[in-house]
């Protein structure tokens, strides 16, 4: 009689670092037990869309921060092009962006500085349905979906499509209030340029006119994002 063996779990990595996916797709494609292949990778998200429909994967292991743009906001399209079960690989501690990532549709997120045999159980468990969070995040997704169904807050998603780099340039501007943005370009180690393309993404994003209107929203009672 023969034996049956299971097909490969079909992972599709996406980072915007090629040494990155170089190391994720050799570490996966090792894995014995259970076996997995890598059916694709993508530096962006418009290589991503690209390649989606003929990969066919079954999990999609995504960075939260590509090239400054949170992947969160991606999500609900991504769910329209494969039908992949997602989770989130990121550098960041930020609760709140991970708990937003399992309400917007993603199975789990798992951190990029966990070993090697968490990362391939991770995507283990994310491709048999089950959510891969820590118990701290998982207890604040629970909260967080309790509320929204009692009253949906539509700033909290707002600041959650921030990534870090933005929260950290939102807090360095209360801090240093009426500074020019020399200033706090040099307090956040970047060029005032950076500086400004950074700030004309976050007034997009939060839906303010300039700084003014920035620091009014980052510290308003209504939407407490920074404390003074």
């Amino acid at each position: 009689m023969q034996l049956r063996h299971e097909a490969p779990i079909k992972v599709f990595l996406v980072d915007d670092h090629r040494t990155i996916l170089w190391g994720l797709e050799r570490l996966i494609e090792s894995a014995d037990r259970p076996k997995m292949n890598v059916v694709g990778t993508a530096e962006t998200c418009d290589d991503m869309f690209s390649q989606l429909p003929a990969a066919l994967p079954d999990v999609l292991l995504l960075d939260l921060d590509l090239g400054g743009i949170s992947s969160l906001t991606q999500l609900e399209k991504i769910h329209q092009h494969t039908s992949a079960q997602v989770l989130i690989l990121t550098g960041s501690n930020d609760p709140a962006a991970h708990q937003q990532a399992v309400v917007r549709g993603a199975r789990g997120v798992v951190h990029k500085q966990v070993s090697s045999n968490v990362l391939l159980r991770a995507i283990e468990r994310v491709h048999e349905g089950e959510i891969w969070l820590d118990h701290t995040t998982l207890g604040g997704v629970v909260t967080t979906l309790s509320r929204s169904r009692q009253a949906p807050n539509p700033e909290a998603a707002k600041w959650a499509e921030l990534t870090n780099k933005e929260r950290q340039i939102v807090a360095a501007l209360v801090d240093g209030k009426a500074a020019r943005n020399q200033v706090i370009a040099e307090t956040l180690h970047m060029s005032e340029h950076t500086l400004r393309n950074h700030l004309t993404a976050i007034y997009s994003k939060l839906g303010v006119a300039g700084r003014m209107e920035l620091y009014l929203y980052a510290t308003s009672e209504q939407h407490g994002l920074v404390a003074q």
